[in-house]
C-alpha cells in the first residue's frame, strides 16, 4: 500500500518540483558516479555471493505457513552459512566454484519458484555451454590420443580439465575472481592502495564496456523491426557515426569540454540517422526493400571510409587512421586504469529508457508499432505510413551511430581502417534475442558483452580458441528464436498464453 500512495504524491506534486527533484538525483548521482560504478562492479564481480545472500533472505518467506519470527532466523541462519562458506574459501583456497555452483543451484531454484518466464531463456544459455564445453572436448587432440590408447579414464579426465580450464578462464576474464575481489576488499578497508581494489574488477568493467556498442546497435535493429523494417546497414552506420564524431572531436580543439564533447556524440548520431534516412526515404518513395538498400549502403560506406581514411583524413603516412581527438572529447572514465568503463555505458542505458518510453507512451510510438503489425490498417486509419519508415530510419540510424560514438570518444579516440568490429551484424542478432524490447535487447547485449569480454582470457590462458563463444552465442539464439526445441529436450510445458510475436520485416515492395 505505501508504494501506490508514494506514487500518488508524487504525482500531485507541481511540474518544477518534479524537475527539481529529478535535477537534483541527477546532480547526487554525477557526484557519486565513481563510487556508485565501484559497487556495481563489485556487486558483479561477486555476483554468485550477492545472489546467495538475497536468496537466504528470500525463500523463508516462499515457505508457506512459516511466522515472520521464523522466517527472519532462517534468513540469519542462511546468511550466516554464507559467511562462512565466504570465510572458508577465503582461509582454505578452495577457489569460487563452490559458490558458483551453488549460485547456479540458487538460480535454478529462483527460476523454477518465481520467475517461470526465465526458464526457456536460462536453459537456452545452458544448453549452449554444454554444446561448447562439447566442442572443446571432441577438437582436443590430447583426448583422441588417450582414447586411442584405451585409457577411457584417462580421456575423460583430460576432457573435464580442459572445459574447466577454458570456463574458468571465460568466467574470470569477464566476471573477474571472486575471492580475489574479496581480497581486495579487505585490503583497501585495510589501508592498501585503492589501485590494489580497482584492478581486481577489470573482468566486470571489460564486460560493460564491451556491451556498450551491443546495446546501442541493438536498440537500431530493434527499432526497425518494431515498424517492420529490417535495417541491416547497422554495420555501416556504426563506422559513419564513428567517424562523424572523430571529426568533430579534433577539428574544433579550442572548444570547451562542457561544448565539444555534446557536439562530437550529437554530430556522430545525426551524420549516421542521416544515412540510414537514405534508405527509409527509398522505402516511402519508391517501394525499395530496406534490406538491399542498407546491405548496399554498407558497401559504399565501406569503400567512402576507406579512401578518407587513407587519403584525406590519413594522419600519418601508411597508417590509414585519423589523428586522435583532443581530450575534451574524452567520454569520462569513471575509475584509474585498468577500468575503462566510462559515461558511454550509462548514455547506452538512458537510451534504452527513452526508446521504450517512446514506444509504449508516447502517440509516435503507437504509430511505429501499428504500422509495423500491419502498414495497410494503418494509412487506413489515417497514418503517414512513408513518414514513419523515414522517422523510424533515421532514429535507428542515430542509435547504430552511437554505438560508433562509445568506440571512438570512449576508446580508440581515433577511427582507423578495418574498424568494423561485427557490431552491426550482431545487432540483428541481439534485436532477436532481446524480442525487440529495451530491456530484452540490454539484457542480451550484457550477456554478449561477457562472452566477449572473457573470451581473449580463454584465447590466452587456456588456448581455447574464440570462435567457441561465438559458437555458444548461435546456439543462443538457435534455442531462443526457436523455444519448441528447449521445451522439447526438456520436456517443459507449453505456456498457456506467448507473447505476440513482432513482425520482422515486410515482403518485396510492400
Amino acid at each position: 500500500m505505501a508504494e501506490p500512495k508514494l506514487r500518488q504524491r508524487i504525482g500531485t506534486l507541481p511540474g518544477w518540483a518534479k524537475l527539481a527533484a529529478l535535477a537534483v538525483l541527477i546532480a547526487l548521482a554525477v557526484l557519486l558516479s565513481k563510487w556508485l560504478v565501484l559497487i556495481l562492479l563489485v556487486v558483479l564481480g561477486l555476483w554468485p555471493i550477492v545472489l546467495l545472500a538475497i536468496m537466504a533472505v528470500l525463500v523463508p518467506g516462499w515457505i508457506p505457513r512459516l511466522s515472520s519470527g521464523f522466517r527472519w532466523a532462517l534468513s540469519a541462519v542462511g546468511l550466516a552459512l554464507l559467511a562462512g562458506l565466504v570465510y572458508a574459501a577465503l582461509k582454505t583456497g578452495v577457489g569460487m566454484w563452490p559458490i558458483f555452483l551453488l549460485a547456479v543451484a540458487g538460480i535454478l531454484f529462483l527460476v523454477l519458484t518465481k520467475l517461470r518466464g526465465m526458464l526457456v531463456p536460462f536453459l537456452a544459455v545452458i544448453t549452449a555451454l554444454i554444446i561448447g564445453a562439447l566442442v572443446i572436448i571432441f577438437t582436443d587432440q590430447a583426448v583422441y590420443q588417450a582414447l586411442g590408447a584405451g585409457k577411457i579414464g584417462e580421456a575423460l579426465k583430460v576432457a573435464l580439465a580442459n572445459v574447466g580450464q577454458a570456463y574458468g578462464a571465460l568466467y574470470v576474464g569477464a566476471l573477474g575472481d571472486p575471492l580475489k575481489i574479496l581480497n581486495g576488499l579487505g585490503g583497501w578497508f585495510g589501508g592498501a592502495e585503492f589501485k590494489t581494489l580497482v584492478t581486481t574488477v577489470r573482468g566486470p568493467s571489460d564486460s560493460l564496456v564491451q556491451s556498450i556498442p551491443y546495446i546501442f546497435a541493438g536498440l537500431a535493429v530493434a527499432l526497425g523491426f518494431r515498424a517492420g523494417l529490417f535495417n541491416i546497414g547497422a554495420e555501416g552506420q556504426v563506422g559513419v557515426g564513428w567517424l562523424a564524431s572523430v571529426l568533430v572531436g579534433f577539428s574544433f580543439p579550442n572548444l570547451p569540454a562542457i561544448a565539444l564533447l555534446p557536439l562530437a556524440i550529437v554530430a556522430g548520431a545525426v551524420a549516421a540517422g542521416l544515412w540510414a534516412a537514405i534508405a527509409g526515404f527509398l522505402k516511402a518513395r519508391t517501394g525499395a526493400h530496406e534490406v538491399i538498400t542498407t546491405i548496399m549502403l554498407n558497401y559504399v560506406s565501406y569503400r567512402l571510409m576507406a579512401w578518407l581514411l587513407c587519403g584525406p583524413l590519413e594522419h600519418t603516412q601508411g597508417t590509414c587512421r585519423t589523428q586522435d581527438i583532443v581530450e575534451g572529447a574524452f567520454l569520462p572514465r569513471f575509475l584509474q586504469h585498468p577500468v575503462t568503463l566510462h559515461w558511454g555505458f550509462f548514455l547506452a542505458l538512458l537510451a534504452a529508457l527513452v526508446v521504450g518510453w517512446y514506444l509504449f507512451r508516447t502517440t509516435w510510438g503507437f504509430e511505429l508499432r501499428a504500422v509495423g503489425a500491419n502498414p495497410s490498417a494503418a494509412r487506413y486509419g489515417g497514418m503517414k505510413v512513408g513518414r514513419t519508415f523515414i522517422v523510424t530510419m533515421f532514429l535507428s540510424g542515430c542509435l547504430a551511430g552511437l554505438a560508433g560514438v562509445s568506440q571512438g570518444l570512449g576508446i580508440t579516440h581515433n577511427i582507423a581502417l578495418g574498424f568494423q568490429s561485427g557490431y552491426g551484424f550482431d545487432s540483428i542478432a541481439l534485436a532477436l534475442l532481446g524480442k525487440s524490447h529495451p530491456a530484452g535487447v540490454v539484457a542480451a547485449s550484457i550477456l554478449f558483452g561477457v562472452l566477449r569480454a572473457g573470451a581473449s582470457r580463454m584465447q590466452s590462458i587456456a588456448g581455447v580458441p574464440t570462435e567457441i563463444v561465438q559458437i555458444v552465442q548461435a546456439m543462443v539464439i538457435i534455442f531462443i528464436a526457436a523455444p519448441a526445441i528447449i521445451q522439447t529436450l526438456y520436456r517443459l510445458r507449453q505456456g498457456k498464453t506467448e507473447e505476440a510475436a513482432v513482425v520482422l520485416t515486410r515482403g518485396w515492395g510492400a
